[in-house]
């Protein structure tokens, strides 16, 4: 942990140990770590240069360790807004098959680990059909290992939304 007020924790003049916790406490979906590094405190300085805000803050040290900064990745979407193909991908994951499509089940490895940080085979995939696509498409329902603990892409895993079945 690093010392209040020491270059690490300051941010053009910000303490990040009292801001980063205040900005989370109203989040509840899941969080992925970012490292901030040498070269993100180089782009500040540059930043502070450039639009003339104070900059000895973000100079970084011979010392400077890097900084975890928690960034949101993951939404929510509520079921009634998943395309109707994804209502019919979910009824077929419910009901335990048969999937069109023989790659429908596999092991999602979370290789962008955008998704919670979870052992191998914890997550599978399901394709979620694409009307005029002529393959599997980017569109798919990840899920987890507890109910309806099911994740939509529309963009072939670059973000995800949790689906929420309460609405």
């Amino acid at each position: 942990m690093y010392p209040v007020n020491s270059p690490e924790t300051l941010v053009f003049g910000i303490d990040m140990t009292q801001l980063i916790p205040a900005m989370l406490s109203g989040m509840n979906t899941p969080l992925r770590s970012v490292r901030v590094t040498g070269t993100a405190a180089l782009a500040a300085l540059a930043s502070a240069l450039l639009l003339g805000g104070p900059a000895a803050a973000a100079t970084p040290t011979a010392a400077a360790r890097p900084v975890v900064v928690q960034a949101q990745i993951v939404g929510d979407i509520c079921y009634g807004d998943l395309p109707s193909q994804a209502h019919d991908t979910i009824t077929l994951i419910d009901q335990g098959g048969p999937f069109p499509y023989p790659r429908d089940g596999i092991v999602f490895s979370n290789r962008e680990g955008v998704l919670p940080s979870r052992s191998s085979g914890y997550y599978h995939e399901y394709t979620v059909k694409t009307p005029g696509a002529p393959d599997r498409g980017a569109r798919r329902v990840i899920t987890g290992k507890q109910y309806h603990e099911d994740y939509y892409t529309a963009d072939h895993y670059a973000t995800f939304d949790r689906v929420d079945f309460s609405c």
